[in-house]
């Protein structure tokens, strides 16, 4: 582990004291629970209803689970159950130092809790994972059974994105995380849709194109013109979550 991740790679903010519930008018159910390496984490679980599909979602590398109320509040209203934690060192979770490793630890226990405390199989289970929170949400679909897997804004490792960032230096050689996504792509059998804006300008599009190429069939890919890095939902609109809704009936085999 590099002491420069903490600078580069995470980005997190502490939590504020807020009646969110009622803010974002949704049935916010906070959920504590324990990675295997001891860590308490926080999230919050929004049911929909006890037979539809349930979504973990591993958010990006800045902020906390309160920044992604507004597009949970739009998940919600596709009538999806949404499980959206935070990863250590992130809003109300415990205050460790985030690393590449420990946010494995904490989508695997995430996953964990959904399956082995809330009764969810895995058959009804979708993974998504935007940003840095894509290279998570693979890694767990590696290491644990679900139906189907969206990365959005995702990238294909740190070393790529480095090098756009950093005009071919190698800063990634001063960094400890790798986060190598596209390792992971060509192994994972489960339905993936591949997201990305195209006027992404801090992970640009070439590079979710490399994630969708590496990937495994069966595979679907989405650009969204005019959207940047962060307003994919925004700029999408009803496309966008026409185009969740119907990936999501498919792999579930929902009619």
């Amino acid at each position: 582990m590099s002491f420069l991740d903490q600078f580069f790679v995470y980005h997190p903010e502490p939590w504020q004291d807020r009646d969110w519930e009622r803010q974002s008018g949704l049935p916010l159910e906070d959920v504590w629970f324990q990675t295997s390496d001891g860590v308490r984490l926080f999230g919050w679980h929004v049911e929909a209803a006890s037979d539809r599909p349930v979504m973990l979602w591993c958010h990006g590398n800045a902020g906390n689970i309160i920044n992604r109320l507004d597009n949970l509040r739009l998940l919600h209203q596709m009538g999806l159950s949404v499980f959206l934690f935070d990863y250590r060192g992130y809003g109300k979770s415990q205050n460790v130092r985030p690393t590449e490793k420990g946010l494995y630890n904490d989508a695997y226990a995430a996953y964990d809790y959904l399956a082995q405390i809330r009764k969810i199989r895995p058959e009804r289970m979708v993974l998504f994972g935007r940003s840095l929170g894509a290279s998570v949400a693979g890694e767990l679909a590696a290491r644990r059974p679900a139906s189907a897997l969206i990365l959005e804004s995702s990238f294909p490792s740190i070393e790529t994105v480095a090098k756009v960032h950093y005009s071919g230096f190698p800063a990634h050689w001063f960094l400890g995380a790798e986060y190598r996504l596209v390792d992971r792509m060509p192994h994972l059998s489960l339905p993936k849709l591949i997201i990305h804006g195209e006027k992404d300008d801090i992970i640009p599009i070439s590079l979710g194109r490399q994630v969708y190429e590496a990937a495994k069939p069966p595979k679907d890919w989405f650009s969204i013109p005019g959207a940047d890095h962060n307003d994919t939902y925004v700029v999408g609109g009803r496309d966008y979550f026409q185009r969740l809704a119907e990936f999501i009936k498919k792999a579930l085999g929902v009619h």
